[in-house]
């Protein structure tokens, strides 16, 4: 699985431009399933339909956007000034290499404030000599991710920016190209915005209908030093969600999905999540409600530029979803 998590991480697709992404996952999938379509909002939404005589539909929703910094202005020395699209953190912005969709490199630094910078205070510079320079390098609006750097860090666990949530989006792929027949028609979301709102997964969920749905995320982590909550350890197995600011889990499908894991032999995590949330908050909220769960791979230093996952987790959140299936 390595070797697709590399290649669904590598396209640019801030919130709202995540066209090259969807690109290459529709490459992975079509084969698979019966109907591929991108919906007005972008996103991509493949369905594989059940063998039931009258099948549940069971929405998958993995978003395929990640945060980025959109350019708000120029000084006249050539420096963009930005803003944040999606939860972007000080800390983790100070002096990060980016990368615009054209091509165009830049750093992220911050001019010298008294206390902790905000946003205001962030810029990029792109080598630009003056406003002129910088504006025909790149437009008003144009979208800086963090650049890619797909790396393993020992022998199990990777990082990457965009992980956030390209992981989940890679897990979904897999579960098509193998889950074979099932009883269930599965309704594949690869969701657009979902990093400003959920927007992509409220109009699929809304459009489609299912009867469950279930969102592929990534969560936070507790085994760092300082850091003990959620009670999420990377390693130790795919999460299934009770709680987060965002939605309740249904406990009958949570409870489905842990006996899934159960039965198929691999590590579980029951997670609470104190902040947050995920496409299961749109889906549950859609047209009448359904119940909803989220799978979550743990991930440390989320919303970074070296988000770290576990193979080992991706792959028991494949073999859970596969005997959830069958």
């Amino acid at each position: 699985m390595f070797e697709l998590l590399k290649k669904v991480l590598a396209p640019i697709g801030p919130s709202g431009l995540e066209a090259p992404v969807a690109a290459v996952i529709r490459e992975e999938i079509e084969k698979y399933v019966d109907t591929v379509e991108v919906d007005a909002l972008g996103n991509l939404i493949a369905t594989k339909l059940g063998k039931a005589e009258n099948p549940r539909k069971v929405m998958l929703s993995a978003h395929m956007d990640h945060i980025g910094y959109i350019v708000i202005g120029a000084e006249k020395e050539g420096f963009l000034r930005v803003t944040n699209v999606g939860g972007i953190g000080m800390n983790a912005s100070l002096t990060r290499h980016v990368v615009f969709p054209n091509g165009v490199h830049g750093v992220v630094v911050a001019e010298p404030v008294s206390g902790q910078p905000q946003l205001k205070n962030l810029f990029i510079d792109i080598g630009a000599k003056d406003k002129e320079e910088a504006l025909k390098m790149v437009s008003l609006g144009d979208v800086a991710v963090y650049a890619n750097d797909c790396f393993r860090l020992g022998e199990h666990r990777v990082a990457a920016p965009a992980m956030d949530d390209r992981c989940a989006c890679a897990l979904l792929v897999k579960l098509l190209q193998t889950v074979g027949e099932t009883q269930d028609t599965i309704i594949a979301v690869f969701s657009v915005q979902e990093e400003v709102g959920c927007r992509g997964a409220k109009v699929a969920s809304f459009a489609k209908e299912p009867d469950v749905g279930i969102a592929l995320d990534v969560t936070g982590w507790g085994d760092t030093p300082g850091v003990h909550y959620p009670e999420i350890k990377l390693g130790e197995g795919i999460a299934v969600k009770v709680m987060d600011r965002g939605s309740i889990s249904n406990p009958e499908l949570r409870e489905a999905l842990m006996a899934a894991g159960e039965k198929a032999g691999v590590k579980t995590q029951r997670e609470v999540l104190p902040y947050g949330g995920t496409d299961a908050s749109a889906m549950q909220t859609s047209r009448g409600g359904i119940p909803v769960c989220t799978v979550s791979i743990p991930c440390r230093y989320v919303h970074s530029a070296c988000e770290v996952i576990d193979m080992r987790d991706m792959d028991a959140g494949l073999k859970l979803l596969q005997t959830y299936f069958n």
